[in-house]
């Protein structure tokens, strides 16, 4: 399993094995460095909890009132710093090894991430291009790397994230005037070349694997955000009354049109009916009134998503887009990224 994976459904038989995998905003590429030691962030939580000057640190944590503990681990800095490590035991190498040594699961699969999904991991404030590099930079990315990414995401590209928006459009504070240009490398690093790289190699591996691109933002996220992270599993979990959201959140389908509901029942429609017989389209016939397009198995020759939209129809699209920049980070997911 991977960081970000949100949804992991099986078809069980009577011999206990695993018959089918969904992954939703994740796969079995890590999105984060794997061989990186976390001690400093784990001095950083004795030194702010005050349990750098006991004995032995861990049963002081241990001790700690949950709302203490808790606000520290929250603290900016400290909030998603525990990925997995590899400890030669329950991860025992790099993911990227094991996807290109065939050493993964070998059944079908659904695996999709949304059209936004770098808006929730980008710095905020990047004005420049230098700015941009500086931000590659402060996240571990080697200087000589960082400029071969900015050729390969332009600033003002039509290929950028938030097609919702102009293509003029440059977003001011507190997102800046590249926040586009970044959080479509941030987006595609963190979870998109990781989805594009596991069809393929499923593909190659001759197992079926149907990808999905997600594209509707619900209620309570604004047109900067787009089709962010998270935003697909009230629809594919159809939570149509948005039961937990509020009031952090607006329920997802609050104020939204019949065709969001109609989406949610089609993508949990899929998920269900490939969780029964591996086959996302088996159930559609029986639904005419989705009316939709046929979704196949990824292809080397011919690879397709299968686009999940509230606002158009939903379609089958050619799964070609970004290909520079998404090979690049593929390439050197293991020398670059640590995963």
């Amino acid at each position: 399993m991977s960081v970000g994976l949100h949804l992991t459904a099986y078809n069980g038989r009577d011999d206990g094995l695993f018959r089918a995998a969904i992954m939703d905003s994740g796969g079995p590429l890590f999105s984060s460095a794997q061989s990186r030691s976390l001690q400093p962030q784990y001095n950083n939580i004795t030194q702010q909890t005050g349990c750098a000057a006991s004995a032995d640190t861990l049963p002081c944590l241990r001790s700690l009132p949950f709302e203490q503990l808790n606000s520290v681990i929250n603290t900016t800095g400290l909030s998603g710093a525990f990925g997995p490590r590899i400890d030669n035991d329950l991860i025992y190498t790099h993911s990227s090894i094991q996807l290109s040594e065939n050493r993964f699961v070998h059944v079908p699969i659904i695996i999709g991430t949304n059209s936004d999904e770098g808006t929730s991991f980008s710095p905020r404030q990047i004005n420049t291009t230098d700015d941009f590099k500086d931000a590659l930079i402060a996240s571990r990315i080697p200087p000589n790397f960082a400029e071969q990414l900015l050729r390969v995401y332009p600033d003002n590209s039509s290929s950028n994230v938030l097609q919702n928006l102009p293509p003029e459009y440059r977003p001011g504070p507190p997102f800046g005037a590249h926040y586009r240009q970044v959080a479509t490398y941030f987006g595609d690093s963190t979870f998109i070349a990781g989805r594009r790289l596991t069809t393929e190699t499923w593909a190659t591996a001759g197992l079926p694997a149907y990808s999905y691109r997600f594209n509707a933002i619900p209620a309570g996220y604004t047109q900067e955000q787009g089709a962010t992270h998270f935003v697909e599993v009230a629809f594919a979990m159809l939570s149509l009354d948005g039961i937990g959201y509020a009031p952090v959140r607006l329920p997802p389908f609050q104020g939204k049109p019949k065709s969001y509901r109609d989406l949610a029942r089609l993508m949990c429609g899929d998920f269900v009916s490939f969780t029964a017989t591996r086959d996302p389209n088996s159930w559609r016939s029986e639904t005419a009134i989705y009316g939709t397009p046929v979704w196949p198995p990824y292809d080397l020759g011919n690879p397709v998503n299968f686009v999940y939209d509230a606002n158009v129809t939903s379609c089958v699209e050619a799964d070609t887009w970004r290909a520079e920049g998404i090979s690049l980070i593929n390439a050197h997911n293991l020398d670059v990224y640590d995963r």
